[in-house]
Parts: structure tokens; sequence; C-alpha cells
């Protein structure tokens, strides 16, 4: 065992696109602080931020219908996609930010535009989606979305999914050519690139066994590297944790209130995957389903065009799997041992309110792969067996709390989990996660570092220059970020009209 002691300023644990954006931030607000990064792998960006891990979608609630819910009035809410499409705006701004200072280049190597439409069957899925359009495409933060119910229309658009079709059913799509494909995994790897370049200290084949705190109020990390086994002891005044589904672990290891009483259910995602260069070609667009009634939200379907190492693909999915570990390269012992005294009920009674669940998942995982070929041909009619092939995307552990709805309760997105004192944060839970990195990220810096917002404020506004303003009440901001990101960013948008 080594007695090498270090500290530092900031720990960042997990070398993902959540550290990537955090540890990014902090170099430009406070360079002279000293980081650390911890991450297990071999490199950076290799589990859910890997580009083959996750779907690649700039999440901006342009497609995605689980964003938007009817009420019992019929009328849509679009809260939630309003809130989301915002979070985006502000990842898109610190990415123009970067690539305008040149701390990272070649953003067509990690963001591509990309049409993204939602696609609906029946009369009742198409009302809603007629509904849904009316009030975004009224909404600035979605103008140039398009409704059609037209077949002909539709071939036009996406010429792959409606030729062979042959059913009479009713069918409509939105189309907004706003979308982008994100590679998470090599923007990840840009970041960890630049922030090398800025003296950080990034320690690869290091996992961080356990996180005490000291009599000064800092945090003490046993960190083990997996080379030589050596322990080493590392000591910061603030950490970060974010370690994707290792992340909970962490959480309950150092010992705050405010981890207590959650759990989390780990599901793997398994995607079709096309790249036979004749199909591929015939489709040019995310296109986002509706998830069947009973299904939960991360089941629904896409089809999606992908753009990985200058390579197009398409990839069908998500299905669901199931596996007792909470990273890809974690242990089958992972679901068991983040059971405590503290969080037992909470998962006791996640497990009797999402029995539907458990159902789900066991049919998923007992899908053969022509089950898996009759439901890509409601999108595709005529595609073949041999010309799709099965990848394995990454583990989401999905968080479970005690909240206003109940004990126990199932939460589908990304969760924040700070100490009282700010000293501590982890990032818990799954999409949209990596879309909104930015805006999670300036909640951690806002959380926990009031003392230092106002003197960080006129940086943080020229990273991000909607930063403290609503978007949704500044109509013609919204303009100037679209116009001015999709410049930077080549993704070679018009110039939109004034509202």
């Amino acid at each position: 065992m080594s007695n090498r002691q270090t500290k530092a300023d900031v720990i960042l644990i997990g070398a993902g696109i959540m550290s990537a954006t955090l540890g990014s931030m902090l170099k430009e607000l406070v360079p002279e602080w000293e980081i650390t990064v911890f991450e297990k792998l071999a490199n950076a960006g290799e589990e859910s931020s890997n580009e083959w891990n996750n779907a690649g979608t700039g999440h901006a609630a342009l497609c995605e219908l689980n964003y938007t819910s009817e009420k019992p009035d019929g009328s849509i809410d679009i809260s939630k996609a309003v809130k989301i499409n915002e979070q985006f705006q502000d990842s898109m701004q610190f990415w123009s930010y970067l690539v305008n200072s040149k701390l990272i280049r070649n953003p067509q190597d990690f963001i591509m535009p990309l049409p993204h439409m939602s696609l609906v069957q029946g009369e009742q899925n198409v009302s809603f989606l007629k509904k849904r359009f009316e009030a975004l495409s009224n909404n600035p933060l979605f103008q140039g979305m398009e409704f059609s119910d037209n077949p002909r229309k539709l071939m036009e658009w996406i010429p792959l999914i409606m030729q062979d079709r042959t059913a009479n059913e009713a069918i409509a799509a939105t189309k907004i050519d706003s979308g982008t494909d994100v590679n998470f995994g090599a923007l990840t790897r840009m970041l960890f690139d630049h922030l090398k370049s800025k003296n950080v200290d990034i320690k690869y084949k290091h996992s961080v066994d356990n996180i005490n705190r000291t009599s000064d109020g800092s945090w003490e990390l046993k960190v083990r590297n997996a080379d030589n086994g050596s322990v080493e002891r590392h000591t910061a005044k603030f950490v970060f944790i974010g370690g994707g589904g290792g992340s909970l672990h962490l959480l309950q290891k150092s010992g705050i209130p405010e981890g207590k009483h959650i759990g989390g259910f780990p599901v793997s995602g398994i995607f079709m995957v096309c790249n036979n260069p004749d199909i591929v070609a015939q489709h040019h667009a995310k296109v986002y389903g509706k998830a069947k009634v009973g299904a939960p939200p991360m089941s629904v379907p896409h089809l999606d065009t992908r753009f990985i190492d200058n390579k197009k693909s398409l990839l069908f999915g998500p299905f669901a799997g199931f596996s007792p570990k909470f990273l890809k390269t974690g242990s089958m012992f992972d679901l068991v041992t983040s059971v405590k005294p503290h969080n037992v009920l909470t998962m006791l009674a996640a497990g009797a309110k999402e029995m539907s669940l458990t159902k789900y998942l066991i049919q998923q995982v007992m899908l053969s792969k022509e089950q898996r070929m009759e439901e890509l041909r409601e999108f595709i009619p005529s595609a073949k067996s041999e010309d799709w092939g099965l990848v394995v995307a990454g583990q989401r552990v999905q968080v479970i709390k005690d909240t206003a709805a109940g004990k126990g309760t199932l939460q589908f997105g990304t969760e924040v989990i700070t100490a009282a004192d700010g000293s501590i944060a982890a990032l818990l839970g799954a999409s949209p996660g990596a879309s909104t990195a930015v805006s999670v990220m300036l909640e951690v810096i806002n959380k926990c570092f009031p003392q230092h917002i106002k003197a960080w404020e006129p940086k943080i506004k020229e990273m991000i220059p909607s930063y403290g303003v609503s978007l949704l009440k500044n109509p013609e901001l919204i303009r100037e970020i679209h116009n001015s990101t999709g410049r930077t960013l080549g993704l070679r948008r018009e110039p939109q009209p004034v509202l």
C-alpha cells in the first residue's frame, strides 16, 4: 500500500461527458484551481458517454413524444418540452464558445445537423400529434416544425418507412430540420484532451474505493491503481461524482443525509444496427414513435441516422434488457449491494408499484431476433433480417426515491444530489442526460459554489449568453442563438426571420 497523499481543489470521479463539462467550465471560471480526475477505465467516455452506448440524439424535445403529455381537458402540456429545449440551448452555446475560443476544434466530428421527426399511427394518435404540433409550432423555441398526414409528403420525408406500407391506418408525422445527431463519446474525448492541455491531472485505471469526510470539512478518497494495485489517498474541498451507474454506490459511501432513501434500478439497452449502405442511404432523420400502452417512457421506439467515425449508419430501438450491473463494466452484485437499511423500504415499495415494468423487462429479454425484426417492420415494412445486427448499448440506472407521489417512485430523468454545504455532488439518472450536461453542471455550480456566483457571472454569460434569461420571453435572443450556434457548429442553418 502506498502512503502517497495529494490535495486538489476539485476532484471529478468518472471521465464521462458530465465531468468533462464541469471540468471545462471550472477551468474557464477559475483557471488556477487544481483539478484531478479519476476514471476506472483506460480512456475517457467509455461507458454511458460512448457513442455506441447511447442513441446520440441531441435531446431538445423536438421529436420525443414522452416530453409532452395530454391533459384531462385534451390540451397538450408542453412545459417539460420547453424546459428540455432551453437546456439544450445552453449546451449549444457552451460548445460554440469552446469552438470560437479554439479550445476544441472540428465540431463536425461530434455534431451533425439531422431532422428530428415524430411518427404515429391510428386516428387517436394522429389527433394527439396534431394538437402537439399546434402547441409547439406556436412556440418560438420550436419554430420551423411541420406537420403532415399526407402519404405523398411523408414519402418525401421518410421514404424507407413509407415504401411497401399497405396498411390503411391513419399515419402522420412532424418534422423539424434543426435537430442534431451528437457523438457524445467524441465530444467527451475532445474535452478531456482540452483539460489535459490545461494541466488537469487525469488518472485513468484508478478506482475510487471509498469517500470519507475529514475533520476540516474536506473529502478524502481512497483510490486504487489498477495497474499496480497500490492505494492512494487524495483530498479535495469539492468532489463531483459523475460515474454514471456507479455514482449511486459512491454517493452512499459519502454518507451524506441527502443520499439516503435513494435507490436505483438498472436497465440495459439493445439496438438493432444496419450497415447496408443501400438501406442507410434511404433514411436521413431521427424518427421517434410512441411507446406502446403500458410500456415505460424509456422504451419509445426510434429509427435513427447516426454519424460515427465519419460513417453513416442506422439504429433502431431501444429494446430493454436486464442485468444487475450498474455499468457495462460493473459487477453482478451492483444491484444487491446498493440496497441499504435506509433505502430498503423505498426499493420494496418500488418493486410492488412497478410490476408492469418487471413484466415488460421479462418480455423484452425473451424476445428473439425475429420478434425484434417484427417490431422494426412497424417502422420499415420491408426490413430483412440479414441486413440488421444487434449492438448492446449502455446500462442506465433509473433513480428510485420517495416523492410527493409516494414512496419508492421510479424517476425517468436526471437527478443532481448535493450535500447541504455544497462540498459534494452526485449525478444520477438517465435521459435526457448528456444533452443537458451544461445546464445540469450550471445547477451544480450554483448549488455548490454560491459564494462565487456573483464574481463568476460575467464569465458564465460569456460562455452561455442566455444565462439567467428566459428564452421563452426573449424570442429575438432565441433567433440569435440558433443562428450563431448553427454557424459556429457547422449546422448550416439558414438565418431565421425576425419573430
